[in-house]
């Protein structure tokens, strides 16, 4: 077996070396497609079942990403079986077998939209550019609504930097009414693009008149006089209506030109089978001149200022498909509104970081004043860069709605904020006025200085739409605070002092036997406890003047700047109490035969024989 295994062996890795080799290849030309794949014609656009709107076709779209230069598209419109296809082949230089399909039959042989794959490189203006050319299915064919046909009009006039409008023999009335799309796209961008600022480019219109067999007269006069305004003495509206598309079309003149080319040959179904030496020889030097005028006026496709590439391309198309389905008939307000739409996100969002740079809460004036300044900056940046004339007035009052909608979001969040901190704010206060309430050494003073910081740093930091409300909310509650302080303060004080008297009787007689402090305390407590019941009402005695400098005394002593005793008062009596001690203890004793300025209690009379009478 192992030997068997040793035979096979080299032939298993030459097995696996030429399957790691093909996945290479296949690797590398999956990465790398063949130019040639694109050598042929792809739809882009299709018509969905009903045969009434649009859809994307991705074969097509692929080979537009591609692309990766700026592109122009010359598109192709007109009736059906009126020979796009063929000229499109033409100018291209392509035969009928191996570009655009060509019917001879009486149904129309393309369907939707289609391109060809791969581009024609020209230099405009000293730039590459790669040239789509698009076919587009013919309009007036059998089985399809007028709907379709806008939709197919509309996407081709949008999408093309030159829109050749390919008509048989001569300008009808119904060919110049099918261009109203086309005239209120034009007129609705066509302001912006003479002015500095390019938003959309409309395509350049070439009224293509083929098989031209008019005399004494050229193909621009033609149009020219198809273009003048026709009597209505009777006031149809129809005429009307043509009758605008006419001045329109008339005001953008150096918009649109005409050509002509004569008949190829008298034999139109064998057309494909010829070469040029079999065609008309005028025909061959006017479709060369054609192919002429169309390079001199292509342009590549501008949108919002900037050259696209294919995959902007393909985003374009599909935001226009998107407008132009969105309705049952396509409308140039559709159109607007979905170019205008990208441009309405970037107004919103410089207004929203315009606002956002405010810390909320914010005085209203203040948050009313920047919400002004960020609406005027974001509608002067709509008005440089949006996309239409007449219909964009739906997209500044969609812009207005929206940011009405996002001050209105910033109002209720600035009044939450303003309520959350001014709440915050008069909970400090209400806290710190409980807190005065209840002082251990009851001082006005003290209560007025907390009472004056709180009211100044709850006007200072409460701010915004809540700040007028809370404000009456403090100046309730302080005015209760102070009249309740009042009404306990002076209790408090007068029980202070009848204690204080008690507490200096003790000291003065037990602890430093002083007698006059002891006495000044008696009289004090006398005073308080008997003249005041004797005389005055407990009421009375804080309108007495004696009650007042009593209480100038005590707020003297108990509260300064400097010195909050009841904040101190412990510590203060332990450091007393300390000292006390340690005089009593270890101060020393006085020697006899010493005189004291002060009546001192001894607790020995050793120069005297008179018997203690206490």
């Amino acid at each position: 077996m192992g030997r068997g295994r040793g035979r096979w062996a080299p032939g298993i890795r030459a097995v696996a070396l030429v399957l790691l080799a093909v996945a290479a290849a296949a690797g590398v030309a999956a990465a790398d497609p063949d130019p040639d794949e694109f050598e042929r014609a792809f739809p882009i656009v299709e018509p969905d079942h009903g045969h009434t709107k649009l859809r994307l076709s991705e074969q097509g779209l692929e080979a537009i990403r591609r692309i990766e230069n700026p592109i122009a598209i010359v598109g192709v419109i007109g009736p059906y079986r009126s020979g796009k296809s063929f000229l499109l082949n033409q100018l291209l230089s392509l035969s009928c077998d191996k570009g655009f399909g060509v019917g001879h039959m009486r149904d129309t042989k393309t369907k939707g939209i289609w391109i060809w794959g791969t581009p024609v490189e020209m230099d405009v203006d000293g730039s590459k550019v790669s040239v789509l050319y698009l076919d587009t299915e013919g309009f007036e064919s059998v089985g399809k609504s007028n709907v379709y046909d806008d939709r197919i009009f509309a996407l081709a006039t949008v999408l093309s930097s030159v829109l050749i409008y390919n008509l048989p023999e001569t300008v009808r009335e119904a060919d110049i009414s099918r261009l109203s799309f086309a005239v209120e796209i034009a007129e609705e961008f066509y302001g912006r693009v003479k002015g500095q600022d390019v938003a959309f480019e409309p395509a350049k219109l070439l009224w293509l008149i083929q098989r031209d067999f008019l005399q004494g007269k050229s193909v621009q006069q033609m149009v020219n006089e198809a273009l003048q305004r026709v009597p209505n003495d009777n006031g149809d509206k129809y005429i009307d209506e043509v009758n605008q598309i006419r001045d329109s079309l008339a005001i953008m003149g150096d918009n649109s030109t005409a050509f002509s080319l004569p008949q190829p040959h008298l034999q139109r179904t064998k057309l494909c089978d010829m070469e040029d030496k079999e065609l008309e020889p005028l025909y061959v030097k006017r479709r060369e001149q054609l192919k002429q005028l169309v390079a001199s006026i292509i342009k590549p496709k501008i949108v919002q200022g900037k050259n696209l590439n294919g995959k902007d391309f393909v985003s374009f198309l599909q935001q226009i498909l998107e407008a132009l389905n969105k309705g049952e008939i396509p409308s140039t307000g559709s159109l607007v509104e979905i170019f205008n739409k990208a441009i309405l996100d970037r107004c919103l969002k410089v207004y929203r970081e315009k606002m956002d740079g405010l810390g909320l809460p914010v005085p209203v004036d203040k948050l009313q004043q920047v919400h002004e300044m960020a609406n005027a900056e974001a509608k002067i940046i709509f008005d440089k860069q949006h996309f239409g004339k007449h219909h964009a007035a739906q997209s500044v009052l969609k812009l207005e709605d929206e940011i009405k909608k996002v001050y209105r979001n910033f109002l209720l969040a600035n009044e939450y904020q303003s309520s959350k901190l001014c709440e915050a704010r008069f909970s400090e206060c209400e806290d710190k006025m409980d807190h005065l309430q209840v002082l251990k050494l009851p001082s006005m003073a003290k209560f007025n200085a907390g009472f004056t910081h709180c009211n100044r740093s709850f006007v200072r930091e409460c701010v915004g739409p809540a700040k007028e409300s809370y404000e009456r909310r403090m100046s309730k509650m302080l005015v209760k605070s102070r009249a309740l302080f009042i009404k306990e303060y002076n209790n408090k004080l007068f029980n202070w002092l009848v204690t204080f008297s008690l507490v200096m009787v003790v000291i003065g007689r037990f602890v430093i036997k002083f007698f006059l402090l002891e006495i000044v305390a008696w009289v004090m407590f006398i005073f308080l406890e008997t003249y005041t019941r004797m005389f005055w009402s407990a009421e009375s005695l804080y309108y007495n003047p004696a009650w007042h400098i009593i209480v100038s005394s005590w707020e003297t002593i108990v509260y300064s700047p400097i010195l909050d005793l009841d904040r101190w008062a412990i510590p203060i009596v332990i450091m007393l109490s300390f000292g006390i001690l340690y005089w009593r203890c270890f101060g020393g004793r006085r020697k006899r035969g010493r005189g004291s300025l002060l009546p001192l209690y001894k607790n020995s009379y050793k120069n005297s024989s008179r018997p203690r009478s206490d």
